[in-house]
């Protein structure tokens, strides 16, 4: 998957656009905004916890940012 992975074009992502993806943790849900590769990625992405939902330790060859707006 190749998503918004090209840093010299500019991407506007607005509320209306929003499209919340489920994770592989069930009540963790991710808005991917950049992503190079399929689960193992590089990895920018919003994401929401549900009370009392983890998503455990894991590395991306790539990177990841993840910002939490939730939980």
């Amino acid at each position: 998957m190749r998503l918004n992975a090209d840093f010299d074009q500019r991407v506007v992502v607005t509320p209306e656009a929003y499209r919340w993806v489920d994770s592989p943790m069930a009540g963790v849900e991710r808005m991917m905004l950049d992503r190079v590769g399929e689960e193992v990625a590089r990895a920018t992405s919003l994401v929401r916890y549900a009370p009392n939902s983890t998503f455990p330790s894991h590395e991306h060859g790539g990177g990841e940012e993840i910002l939490v707006l939730e939980g």
